[in-house]
């Protein structure tokens, strides 16, 4: 019995050039008090010091190593190769507090029926403690809707079933940004996401290698809303919802580029959100 329980959560740790922070996030790991976990490390074609710091933990981690192929690669490929009935997933760049798996692991012996939930967060910007933005509040249940505008779920505050990627697929690895943006509307679209009302997640942010300072996230929740539609899988309400906002997020990206005089590029999203308005997508 006590072999079985052993590896009932799996933690799924990417990480790529981030030596400088991982090893608080794998020592934040080895801090909680629900012992029976796995992690996994996937090193994304690291090419700092990243694989003398993994060797320094010897078997206490599973490390795995590829080529760079981003994050959404990294984390499928450790969630294909976890073992845990649970789901963990950590960014090398956060951290979390002692409780925050067995909060949740008693989060879902208490809602059997619940198949994803997350923490609520530290927010440390730069060094300092910041409070969120009024629309950054986490919220639970059925939040299709205000996850339209503005991605409300943290991979790192996250725990779920590993039933559920067989259910709804894996990150989307075409997309170096809104990965998780993408994959918690295919989620919410069917299941609710529940919150845990607990600052468990500590979440750094402020350095200049976070992914989102590279790319426009607009244009990738666009892409990902315009996909979601053609799926043809929404109820009709969430389809209204769905085209409302991409309509809107259209029109504020192409005006965008037409500023930055990326002519033929602003002038394809403006015509985008004419075919959403038209239902001709």
């Amino acid at each position: 019995m006590e072999k079985k329980k052993e590896k009932r959560v799996s933690v799924i740790l990417p990480t790529f050039n981030r030596a400088w922070t991982l090893k608080n996030a794998v020592d934040s790991v080895l801090a909680q008090e629900y012992g029976a976990i796995e992690i996994i490390v996937i090193d994304d074609g690291s090419t700092d010091n990243t694989r003398d710091i993994l060797e320094g933990y010897g078997d206490k981690i599973q490390v795995l190593t590829q080529v760079n192929k981003g994050v959404s690669a990294a984390r499928n490929l450790g969630i294909k190769r976890s073992c845990g009935e649970f789901v963990a997933l950590l960014d090398s760049d956060d951290a979390w507090k002692p409780d925050k798996i067995s909060c949740q692991v008693d989060f879902f012996e208490q809602n059997p029926e619940a198949l994803i939930c997350q923490t609520e967060e530290i927010w440390i910007r730069n060094g300092k403690r910041v409070n969120p933005k009024r629309k950054h509040k986490k919220l639970s249940g059925m939040i299709f809707e205000p996850s339209l505008h503005l991605c409300l779920v943290s991979p790192s505050a996250v725990m779920m079933r590993k039933q559920l990627f067989a259910l709804k697929g894996y990150f989307n690895e075409a997309f170096p940004v809104c990965e998780d943006y993408d994959l918690w509307l295919r989620i919410l679209a069917d299941y609710p996401i529940f919150l845990v009302d607990r600052p468990c997640t500590i979440k750094y942010g402020g350095h200049g290698d976070q992914l989102s300072s590279f790319h426009s996230q607009d244009k990738y929740r666009i892409i990902s809303m315009v996909q979601l539609i053609q799926k043809k899988t929404l109820s009709r309400e969430y389809e209204r919802m769905t085209a409302r906002v991409l309509e809107e997020k259209c029109r504020i990206y192409g005006n965008g580029c037409l500023k930055r005089e990326k002519n033929e590029e602003g002038r394809y999203y403006l015509e985008l959100a004419d075919r959403v308005l038209e239902g001709i997508l």
